[in-house]
């Protein structure tokens, strides 16, 4: 099972419960550029290399900070992290922009896989 080129690391997904004040702190107070923002429940900022990105309740899939891994296939990179040792948190879901899964590896740290619509 040789490495998967088609997956790099996409965003880390923070969870926000007032999106308004936190992209106000992370772009005028820390200073990252606005890339998107979807209403009230998403922000996409830029973190120079990948996307720092804020969810409101409406768009959050984990509790914490988690990485997400943009994939060319959810269904494919599910099976890799099966066939290695990790779990399926959360089956897959059409997001507003995306199809996303919830993972966690062996020792049980989550992680979202991401497949463009």
């Amino acid at each position: 099972m040789g490495c998967a080129v088609d997956v790099k690391l996409g965003s880390v997904l923070y969870p926000t419960a007032d999106l308004k004040a936190a992209v106000a702190f992370y772009h005028d107070g820390l200073g990252l550029p606005m890339k998107f923002v979807d209403g009230d429940r998403y922000a996409a900022l830029d973190g120079g290399g990948a996307t720092f990105a804020l969810a409101a309740e409406a768009e959050r899939v984990c509790e914490h900070p988690v990485a997400s891994f943009k994939v060319s296939s959810v269904e494919d990179a599910l099976a890799r992290v099966r066939a290695a040792g990790g779990t399926i948190v959360a089956k897959p879901s059409e997001g507003p922009h995306e199809v996303r899964a919830v993972v966690a590896d062996p020792d049980g740290n989550e992680f979202i896989l991401y497949a463009p619509r």
